[in-house]
Parts: structure tokens; sequence; C-alpha cells
């Protein structure tokens, strides 16, 4: 399978958001103060480890698409 070069730069793209967009959710999720996240006693809630899940699966996938994308760019420019 080929890749073009927008949607191999479409992809990479997609990647580096995933991180830049999850990251920042991460470092906001340990900083919640609204009790959300964690519970009076310092706990981690329920709410908290589905975000975490949610955000762990989004850095994997992201990484796999964003590394797809660079992979369709190399080959590309192999073949220039």
């Amino acid at each position: 399978m080929k890749l073009s070069r927008p949607i191999s730069w479409f992809l990479l793209a997609f990647g580096v958001w995933s991180w830049i967009i999850w990251v920042t959710f991460v470092k906001n999720l340990w900083k919640d103060a609204s009790g959300l996240a964690f519970d009076d006693a310092g706990n981690p809630t329920a709410y908290f480890w589905v975000h975490l899940t949610l955000a762990v699966v989004s850095f994997v996938l992201g990484t796999v698409i964003g590394v797809i994308g660079l992979r369709g760019l190399r080959a590309l420019r192999r073949k220039s």
C-alpha cells in the first residue's frame, strides 16, 4: 500500500496533535481540584482511572498513526 504525501503528512500531524492534546489533558487531570479525579482523601476515583485509560489508549494510537505517517513520508523521499 502506498500513501500519498498529503495523507502521510496528515497522519504524522494527527500523531503529534494527539500527544499535545492528551499530555495537556493528563496534566490537568493530575492537578484536578474539582473533586472528580480524586476523593477527599486524595485517592484516585473511577473518573480518574477511566480518563487515564482513555489518554493512554490515545497515546498509543497517536503514536502508531504518527509512525505510519512518518514511514509513508520516508518511503516517498526514498522513491524520489
